[in-house]
């Protein structure tokens, strides 16, 4: 490829509105260019790198066995209506109306669509295991959509659909799926984790996230150095206490804290660690008539330690909890504790709440919590002499690093990391609501079993410029670079030599397979160096006539701070065996 045949477009700046790196590279570098919120187009130099994520994702899912085939991107409701989705997803699910007033959806996600195939066209065991897959344009109507790539509205996925008659074929399934997964990420070049993760809406009991490793990454992920335990911060497990709890030693005492409402500012004033003191969070669950009306709500109290946050995964997850819940609102507070928030604690209540300690509270001795009136807090707190246990004991916070790993081979760590990929064990979620079944060694109908793999096609480049780049640009991996090499002919134009040696590279690293593009455009040495920095190809060759009367030329990839000199006659072969390295 020339440069003068394609299109390269670079930016100096960057529009105001980028936010994060890989927002501000792709848009300087002429990959992507802004349509709407959310919406872009994939430029040809960023379509390359979309090209290439998309065939090595191809490949190893075909090696895996999946068959490939393309779903629509509009869908009507009815499939939707069948699993209940199209009313229980929130206003991220696009809905539309075609001209006979009849409900269709733009797809997020494509299980409804999928389910209906296997229904019609697996009716027998023998037809099975199964998985389909497709790499298709998605769209959810994110409220907030920001980051470029990372959270658009419209998106190209990879997403895959297992179909198996019984549980333990769809594990084995999963299994499968997961390995190639692992083959895919390797290929791509980029340091990232496979971390147990929750199912979230889509469901599921067995659910592995892949996250690429970035400094800037939106997601926590909870590893331990010693071992291959990993998993997000809404998964990971904190571990129950060791021992038992202290005997009271402290008597109960209602202490004056003026204008200190937060757990930091009262251990400070009172000179004890913060693990020592409780906050409190109230949370409320309501009880809907048929018509959609509150006809009775349950406030509830959660105590964490000072020092830690809930998680909310864990906390709607707990029985009374788990179909669904909210903040309190301010009234509810102020009825039951008499107070509002900042002195709020489990003890001198005006109505009864359901108490939930954390597993960590509930060990504690001597602790300290508001005391339902404002500027006043109580210490010397005790479980059983000075209020009741609680309702429920739970792990219902975040992990902090240096908590003891689950696997009890060390200790905790925490880094960021960006989702790109997700495979979800599904059970028989979707087939059972759709009725979806396959005829059984007996004769009898039986609902599938199902797995759902996700990769986000579109959002990968994002998180591979998160985590590859510096001051000057983009930093590809080869296997996703546009280009794995760019010519760099200095003054073309101007001399034969020069002309003649790129163009006889060029033409040899195409022979050999090898994606070089020549730019031939005769822009001045710095101008060329910097777009293709700020491009991100890893591997450069300059060519001059200086170096040309010596016979060598100029290497550098894109990482090296400077140029290494190689003879002309060798550089295809260096080249080349540096792709392959």
């Amino acid at each position: 490829m020339k440069a003068s045949q394609f299109f390269v477009s670079t930016f100096k700046e960057a529009p105001s509105d980028a936010e994060v790196v890989s927002h501000r590279l792709m848009m300087r570098a002429g990959m992507i260019k802004k349509l709407g919120a959310g919406i872009y187009t994939y430029m040809p130099m960023g379509l390359r790198v979309i090209r290439k994520v998309e065939q090595i994702v191809r490949e190893e899912m075909n090696r895996a066995g999946a068959v490939e085939l393309t779903m629509p991107v509009v869908q009507p409701a009815e499939l939707w209506q069948e699993t209940g989705r199209f009313d229980k997803m929130g206003p991220e699910l696009l809905r539309i109306k075609d001209r006979h007033e009849r409900d269709f959806v733009v797809q997020p996600t494509s299980e409804e669509v999928v389910t209906d195939i296997a229904r019609q066209e697996l009716r027998s065991y023998k037809q099975l295991p199964k998985n389909f897959y497709q790499i298709q344009t998605k769209f959810r109507d994110e409220r907030r959509p920001r980051f470029g790539l990372m959270r658009g509205r419209e998106f190209i996925m990879k997403d895959a659909y297992s179909f198996d008659r019984d549980r333990d074929s769809a594990q084995a399934s999963y299994q499968v799926m997961a390995a190639a997964y692992r083959r895919i990420f390797d290929r791509f070049g980029l340091t990232y984790r496979a971390v147990a993760a929750d199912s979230g809406a889509i469901g599921g009991d067995l659910s592995e996230e892949f996250q690429v490793i970035a400094a800037t990454g939106e997601d926590a992920i909870v590893y331990c150095p010693n071992s291959d335990y990993a998993a997000n911060m809404e998964k990971a497990e904190a571990l129950a206490p060791a021992g038992p709890r202290p005997a009271a030693v402290s008597p109960l005492s209602k202490t004056p804290t003026p204008g200190k409402a937060t757990c930091a500012d009262v251990a400070e004033l009172l000179g004890v660690p913060l693990s020592t003191t409780v906050k409190s969070l109230v949370l409320a669950t309501d009880e809907i008539n048929e018509r959609d009306e509150i006809v009775n709500s349950t406030v509830w109290l959660l105590l964490l330690r000072g020092d830690h946050d809930m998680n909310e995964v864990k906390v709607g997850k707990l029985p009374g909890l788990d179909m669904g819940f909210r903040f309190a609102t301010l009234a509810e507070i102020e009825d039951h504790f008499g107070c509002k928030p900042g002195y709020l604690g489990p003890l001198n209540l005006k109505k009864p709440v359901q108490v939930v300690a954390d597993r960590e509270v509930a060990v504690m001795a001597d602790w300290i919590c508001g005391a339902n009136e404002a500027d006043f807090h109580m210490t010397g707190v005790n479980w059983g002499r000075d209020l009741p246990e609680p309702d429920l004991v739970a792990d219902i916070r975040n992990v902090v690093a240096g908590d003891a790993s689950p696997d009890g081979k060390g200790v905790l760590a925490i880094e960021r990391g960006i989702e790109v990929g997700h495979v979800f064990y599904l059970g028989t979620k979707y087939s059972q609501a759709m009725n979806a079944t396959f005829l059984d060694t007996d004769g009898k109908p039986k609902p599938f079993e199902m797995g759902c793999y996700g990769i986000g096609v579109t959002r990968l480049p994002a998180a591979a410029i998160e985590q590859n780049h510096d001051e000057r640009g983009i930093i590809w991996p080869d296997a996703i670079a546009p280009f794995s090499v760019v010519i760099c002919p200095i003054g073309m134009d101007r001399s034969d030599a020069v002309k003649q040696a790129a163009e006889q590279l060029h033409d040899e690293l195409v022979a050999a397979g090898v994606d070089v593009l020549l730019d031939d455009r005769g822009e001045r040495p710095g101008a060329m160096f910097a777009d293709w920095e700020l491009i991100g190809v890893p591997h450069r060759v300059t060519i001059g006539d200086k170096g040309l009367k010596d016979g060598v030329v100029e290497y550098q990839h894109r990482r090296d701070t400077e140029a290494t000199k190689v003879a002309l006659a060798e550089i295809a072969a260096l080249i080349q065996g540096r792709l392959k390295a």
